[in-house]
């Protein structure tokens, strides 16, 4: 029963992983061919790689932006084998601060089975960029299993493509005795590509490595 769980669940992440390749294949054709306009869509497929003591899970997610619109998918976020849905609405603005806030909904379906609504903001001031995405789950079987998630990361730019930061999170994801994970991150980009490294529970016997490799297409 294991192996045939841990079978679909290779399926499962190979479907979606294939679908972001399509969708980002598609993107860069339609890059090269046309010229940039603000009704293009904005493309960003991610892999987070968690490597947890006793266990490793991969977490994908996808976004996609046009103008006001924003639509996500993701993949053992809330729970494992776990696939959820969402859309949203990008508020922008701002001049020495500058904004993106966007209030979601989503649904979740697979070993757990609910309802979400989300909300992702982003901050920017100089060099300070304040990140984070939360939720809460409202779950459709058993009432005591909703539960509230956040990811929050705050970066200093050290030059236009280097930063470092502190991280939070909060999830079912994984275990641990916290109840909050918190960490130090520092990343990296290169034209489309961003690679950022996280290493939460420092100094605790569960710190645990999280990779994250995102392009924007």
């Amino acid at each position: 029963m294991k192996r045939a769980s841990l079978t679909k669940a290779k399926s499962k992440i190979a479907a979606f992983l294939c679908c972001i390749c399509v969708a980002a294949t598609a993107q860069y054709k339609t890059d090269n061919s046309a010229p940039e306009s603000s009704s293009d869509w904005s493309i960003v497929p991610t892999l987070n790689f968690y490597f947890i003591p006793d266990d490793f899970f991969i977490l994908p997610t996808i976004t996609a932006d046009k103008n006001k619109l924003h639509l996500e998918a993701r993949y053992n976020y809330e729970d494992r084998e776990t696939f959820s849905v969402w859309a949203g609405y990008n508020f922008e603005g701002g001049s020495k601060l500058t904004y993106t806030i966007t209030p979601m909904a989503g649904g979740v379906f697979g070993l757990s089975n609910g309802l979400a609504p989300g909300l992702r903001f982003e901050l920017n001031y100089s060099r300070l960029t304040l990140a984070s995405e939360s939720e809460y789950f409202f779950d459709l079987d058993e009432k005591q299993n909703n539960f509230y998630y956040n990811w929050s990361d705050l970066s200093y730019s050290i030059t236009d493509w280097l930063w470092s930061g502190v991280s939070v999170q909060r999830t079912r994801a994984y275990s641990t005795s916290l109840d909050l994970q918190y960490g130090l991150l520092i990343g990296g980009g290169y034209k489309r590509w961003e690679l950022n490294t996280y290493v939460y529970n420092i100094g605790n016997v569960e710190t645990f490595l999280m990779v994250s490799i995102s392009a924007e297409f």
